[in-house]
Order: structure tokens, then sequence, then C-alpha cells
């Protein structure tokens, strides 16, 4: 045996020389991990615990499978290897899925009597195309698996070190998952010398690999024995696995031809349950409302109570309501109306509140203008907004140029509106069908665009919040979200529909921790929101005793951390702290999640669906994927949005028809962000699928900074993406290479963003660099961008 192990470690010898250059080429580019959807976060260093599952696929549907390759030519362990390798792809969400299989490992020339352990494991690259039909996966299953078997001399450790893979404790080099077949193993009974010779298998308490399938043929068909690693995955998660397995071989048997991405996975009963059983979330809430109609009510109720709080002044319910429609019978006059747009620039305080109700109350829909953006943002959203009026005030004026259009200044000393009635308006056409407000969002074309919702949507939105968090009039809310952004809705709106009072922030006073402390306490403040990064800072200067009378702690705009909740409760034990998940395309939020202290620490979810909305994870054929499994989050549901102002394409291939939904023409929301069903069925966020990013609660698409940058006359290309080089310190870097031979100053490129984007999307590092490297298809290459503090 050592004489055949120095043979198989020979370079010279002719045969493995001609193995390895097989394998090389096999493994030419990076080399893929598989990554399976587990029940519990990877421990460090790799355990060898198990169990196993055992599924029993029935004589009928082995002899169809059977007669399925053999049609083509093809072995019942090739089509088995197919399906299995396209079900591990379709559970990782992976087009190259590697899969081991174990060889005889037969000797060489010169060793045919050779008597020992040969077994070598060959792995086995599928590149997996969903598109492509059955019988295509069939015939790429067994051409590599029979070219695999013809190289099967060469040995993985040989392999591993030609390929410098590194090494990871936490789990196996190339191959975790292990496929065999054994036919006709236990009808096999062997003499040897008048010895007999019986095989079986058993289960086993370790296990070198995370899966290890046998299939072994008995006479009622086919046992599945599925050995796995218990640090990663639970036993009911396997026998689903080997559920959507046979589900899939039937599939393949009754439709050859159809798309592999299209078999189906699931079963009916667990279909249900991701399409309707955690989608129940129907309630009657009166739909016909309009959002301003709310907040009339609310002043029937409580005209004389302190509706807002700015600068140490209060404006009651009565006087904001009669300010507002007054202002509101003005506009109307200057062509205010349904679907039609007022745009205001203000900054936040009484008369901004005043301002945002006049609007609603006039019938149009009003489009925030935050007057720290840059004039050509404002001027582009000026002219896609296309307003029938603007309102600001004085001192802003000089922002929004000299395009025509009727512009009123809330802090005039004699407004035109002061003599108005101050009474409630009628509808005038108005109804819950129309737009309530448009707030413009990063685009990645170079623009921002603008997300259109309507009355009925944030109306579903406000009475769920109500439902589940119940303000009363001994409540106050701190408003300090910029009204450019979603979250603001619902800090405006909630308070003043249930005699709560607004507490407005002063501009500045949202990112000052010492600040907020003040306010929580002399304001008595029993609800605000944070976003992570801002309720991390928070945090690190918040005492017990500065919490006062606050109830509730809302997060949304970035993925909340398990340790930063946990820090939360540690900190604030006597405040709830909720997790809230929305896009701006669906009325401000569509999940919810009550953390609580002591979580699991496997990562806090986005929550459940709120009233009336409906959520889909679907994979990339529009089909629901299994529990557990990543795919693209799409929203159902009364909260989706009209779609993007004069973006016609764009909405068309956001905002999609709901095949799942039971009205007629319901539309659902494709969001670009991942996510899972878990087992309670709440859901958990994974990302984006795109270059859209969320930073210190800012949504940002990438693609519009490197639109921007490439205006610049010295700039030939621009890459920006989102490092994490440091754990905590999340930062855009831009990566620009040059026209000219001249230098670049990274300083003229950031004040180049700052002319046409808002402070937040320009980045903290400028790297310049000749060329900016490409991938073998053309694309960037991100791997080979060097770090913000490389020098180039």
């Amino acid at each position: 045996f050592a004489d055949y192990a120095l043979a198989q470690s020979t370079d010279p010898h002719p045969v493995l020389a001609e193995d390895e250059r097989y394998w090389l080429s096999r493994f030419s580019g990076e080399v893929p991990v598989l990554e399976l959807p587990s029940d519990r976060p990877r421990p460090a260093r790799r355990s060898f615990a198990s169990s196993r599952e055992d599924y029993q696929l029935d004589r009928a549907l082995v002899d169809a499978l059977r007669a399925l390759g053999a049609k083509r030519g093809f072995s019942l362990f090739a089509t088995l290897l197919a399906s299995f390798s396209g079900l591990l792809s379709r559970l990782s969400g992976q087009s190259e899925v590697v899969v081991g299989i174990p060889a005889a490992g037969q000797a060489l020339d010169g060793h045919d009597h050779l008597v020992g352990h040969c077994v070598n494991s060959l792995p086995l690259l599928f590149e997996m195309d969903m598109s492509k039909p059955v019988t295509y996966a069939l015939e790429q299953a067994q051409s590599t698996l029979l070219d695999a078997i013809e190289h099967q001399r060469y040995t993985l450790g040989t392999l591993l070190r030609k390929l410098k893979v590194g090494r990871d404790p936490s789990r196996l080099p190339l191959i975790s998952v292990m496929f065999n077949i054994d036919q006709a193993l236990e009808q096999q009974r062997h003499a040897l010398q008048g010895l007999e010779l019986d095989f079986d298998t058993n289960p086993r308490s370790h296990e070198n690999f995370e899966l290890f399938v046998n299939a072994v043929q008995v006479e009622g068909g086919l046992r599945l024995e599925c050995q796995y690693n218990t640090a990663l995955f639970d036993g009911s998660t396997i026998r689903r696995w080997l559920g959507y397995w046979r589900t899939m071989l039937e599939a393949m048997v009754a439709e050859p031809e159809q798309a592999f991405g299209r078999l189906a996975l699931l079963s009916e009963t667990e279909r249900w349950q991701v399409l309707e059983k955690w989608n129940d979330t129907e309630i009657d809430y009166p739909h016909d409302r309009c959002l301003h109609e709310l907040i009339e009510a609310q002043v029937e109720r409580t005209p004389h109570a302190a509706a807002v709080v700015s600068d140490g002044r209060n404006l009651s319910y009565a006087e904001l309501n009669a300010r507002a429609n007054r202002l509101a019978r003005h506009l109307r006059t200057l062509g205010a109306g349904p679907d039609q747009r007022v745009a205001i620039c203000a900054e936040r305080g009484a008369g901004m509140v005043v301002a945002l109700l006049a609007v609603l109350k006039a019938g149009a829909a009003y489009v925030p203008l935050d007057p720290t953006y840059p004039a050509d943002r404002l001027a582009y959203m000026l002219r896609d907004s296309a307003p029938s009026v603007v309102l600001t005030q004085s001192h802003l004026q000089e922002l929004l140029g000299d395009a025509p259009r009727s512009v009123l200044l809330l802090d005039a000393a004699s407004p035109p509106w002061a003599s108005e009635e101050g009474g409630n308006l009628e509808r005038a056409g108005l109804d819950s069908s129309h737009l309530a407000y448009i707030i413009y969002t990063s685009g990645s074309t170079g623009q921002p665009k603008g997300a259109m919702n309507e009355h009925r949507g944030i109306v579903n939105r406000l009475l769920w919040m109500q439902d589940a968090y119940r303000l009363g009039a001994d409540d106050a809310v701190l408003q300090k979200t910029p009204f450019s952004f979603d979250v603001s809705v619902w800090e405006f709106f909630w308070p003043l529909m249930t005699g709560a009072r607004l507490v407005m922030a002063r501009p500045e006073g949202h990112k000052d921790p010492a600040y907020l402390a003040d306010i929580i306490q002399r304001e008595g403040i029993t609800t605000m929101h944070f976003v992570p990064s801002m309720l991390h800072v928070f945090l690190e200067s918040a005492q017990r005793s500065e919490a006062g009378k606050l109830r509730h702690v809302m997060c949304s705009g970035e993925a909340l951390p398990a340790s930063l909740a946990a820090r939360f409760h540690e900190r604030l034990p006597a405040v709830e702290l909720h997790n809230l998940y929305g896009p701006t395309e669906a009325a401000v939020d569509v999940t919810a999640w009550a953390c609580v202290a002591g979580g699991d620490g496997a990562g806090v979810p986005i929550g459940r669906p709120i009233a009336n909305t409906r959520m889909y994870v679907l994979d990339a054929f529009g089909q629901p994927v299994p529990m557990g499994v990543a795919g693209e989050l799409f929203i159902g549901g009364i909260q989706v949005g009209r779609g993007y102002h004069n973006r016609p394409e764009l909405t068309a291939e956001r905002f999609l028809s709901d095949p799942f939904a039971r009205e007629v023409g319901a539309r659902m929301y494709k969001t670009g962000d991942l996510g899972r069903w878990r087992h309670d069925g709440s859901l958990e966020y994974l990302g984006r699928n795109d270059f859209q990013v969320k930073l210190r609660g800012f949504r940002i698409e990438l693609g519009e900074i490197d639109t921007r940058l490439e205006t610049h006359p010295g700039v030939a290309q621009a890459v920006v993406i989102a490092r994490q080089d440091r754990p905590g310190d999340m930062r855009l870097v831009a990566y620009v290479s040059t026209r000219t031979a001249a230098a670049l100053d990274p300083a003229a490129l950031a004040e180049h963003l700052k002319s046409g984007l808002p402070e937040y999307m320009v980045p903290s590092h400028f790297i310049v660099m000749d060329a900016i490297p490409l991938s073998p298809n053309g694309k960037v290459d991100r791997k080979a961008l060097p770090a913000p503090d490389t020098t180039v």
C-alpha cells in the first residue's frame, strides 16, 4: 500500500498527469462553497455529531425514474444525482453545487493485486441552469458522472493542495455533501471460501460531512438514508427536505421537459401554510376613509388638547385644524385637488405640520422637499413632480430656483389664506384611492424616483399601529425623522389621530443623544423611532433614569442586530422594543416583531405581516420557496403603493400582478430584499439581491452615486461599494479610474457629488485607480478592489 500511495503522489505518472489536467480544469475558477440553510449558526469549529433520517421511495416511483433515464441512456444513479444536485441548488440558491461521490479508487498499473482501502471522494461540480429542462440536467449529470469516474485515481487531498483551497475549521473543504447509491445491497450474499458476507448500513453517531445521502435498493423501492450534522440541522428539516426531493422526483417523471426551476417542491399543505396560513391578516378597517379625516374625528373628541409641541409652544387640536383648513381652501383656489401635487420645502416645526395636513385636506398629495438637499436634486424633484403649488419659508425660497409656479410662504406676516373660513372642507371628488403623498427615494439610474402612496394604504397602516400599540391622550410621540423619509408619516399622523401629543424635535436634534435624552425627559416622550445605528449611539450614553415615561421604541430602516437588541434590554429594561420592516413603496411598514429580552441569539426577525398585508418569499420563477430557504420578498395587500411617478417602465418592473391573491386586479411589490420564513411564521431579513444598501437608515442606490461621479470630466469609470472592513463600521467607498494622466483630487470629487446628492450619499473614501479591475465576465471584480486604507 505504501508503494501505491507513493505512486499516487508522483507527478510524472502519465495517468495521474491526465487526471490532474481534468480536475484542475473543472475547478479553474473560484471554488464554490455550498451554503445550505441551517437551523442554527455554523459553529466556529466543525462538529461531527450526527443522526439519520430515512425516507422511502416506493417501487412505482423508482421504476418510473428508471424508465425516464432508460429512454435516454441514463443510469438511475445519474437520474438521482441530477435531482439531488437540483434540490441542493434550490435550497441554497446557488447555481454552482459540488456533490461528492465515493469511488472505488482502482489501483494504478502494477498494483493489480493490492488489497487495501483505496476509496476516493470525487467532487462533482454541477452548474445548474434552472431555466433548462429536466432532460438537460440529466444529460449534464450523466456526462459529469462518467468523466469523474474516468479520472477517479486522482485523490481529493492532492486536488485540494493543487487548488490551494483555504482551510476553514468550521467546514470541510470543497465537499460538504456526499451522495451514494447501493443497488441490491440488502439482497446480496457472497460466498468466499466458506464465509458468508452480509452487508448492511447502520446509523452513525459521527459524520464527516454535513449531509451523506445513501440510496439503498430494497424490495419495496429505494430507502434514502440521510446522515446529517446535528450541529447544523434538525431532524424535522431533513425530513422536509427529503419530502421536497420526492415531490421533485414525481414532477420530473410527470414533466421531463419542464424547466428544472419550475418543478414543484412544496406539498399542498406547506404551500397553503406559506401562502395562506401565515398571511391570514384580514381585518375589517374602514378603508374608505382618508387620512386627514381620522385627524378631524379626533379634533371633534379633544379640540382643546395639545396636538403639536414645537419650540416650547403648544398648538391645540382645534387650532391646528382651523389653520390647516384655511390654508387648504386657498390651495384649492390654486388648483390643488385629487392626485395633484403640492410640494413642501420647510424646516421641522408646527408650520410644517399645518402644511402637511392642509395639503391632504385640499385633496392633493404632498411632496416633501428636504431643504438640506443640494439645489440640483431639488430642481429635479420639482420638475418631475410638477406641483401645482410649493409651500416654503422665506429663508428657503431661493433653494427653489426661478421656475414658474405658485409659491406660498408659510411664515408670511399676512398670508393670503388668513381670512379663509376655518371649518372642515368637503371631499370634492376625493376618495381613499387618491394619492396622499409622493416620497422620493434614491434611484439606480442616477435620479431619484417618486414612490406614490394612496390614502387607503396609509390609513390601513395607522389603524393597525393603533390596534397594536394603543396610543392615548397621555402619550407623546417624538417627530425627529426628516420628512423626506417615510417613517415620518406615522410620526406625524399617528399621534394626531389618537389624541396624543406630537412633539417636534429641533431640525438638527435627531443626531444628538444628549438632546434626545433631554427632550424625552422634558416632554414625557412615550414613543419614538430609531434606526439601529442611531439606537446604538443613543444607548452608549443612555441611562435607565433617562428613559422617563418612554414605553415604545420602534426600529426600522436597517437590520436590527441581536446584540443591539440585547444591549437595549439591558439598558432600558422597562421599554418595549419593536422591529419593523417596509419599503417606501408600500405605506411605510408591512411586518412587525416584538423583541423580547434573552432572545435565541440567531438574529432579530422582521416579524409577521401586519393587517390586510400579505408577504411572499419567491424564487426566480415566482414560486413560493420552502420554509427556511432564501428567496426574494414580495408584498401584497392594500398597502402596496401605486408605483413610481412618471416611471411607467420601472413601475411595470416592480409592481406586478399578484397571482396568489383572491381579489381581481391585486398587485404585489417586488422588493429586491432577500428573506426566509422561520418555523414560527415570522420572516428573517437576509440582505439585498442588488446594489441598494441601507446606511445609517438611509436607503441608497449605489448606481446613483456611480452615475453622478461619471459626470465629472476627469472620471472614466466609477464604482461605489458599501464596505465593512471593521465590525460595525459600514462606509461608502468610491473607486474611480481617470480619463487622463492628470491626477484627480478626492476633495474635488466629493464636492462634485455634494452639488447633486444629499450629504449622506457622499462616500467617506475616494480611491483613484488607473483602471477598475474586471472579472472574466466583464463585471467589476469587487474582491480585487483595495481596502480604503491601501495606498493606490
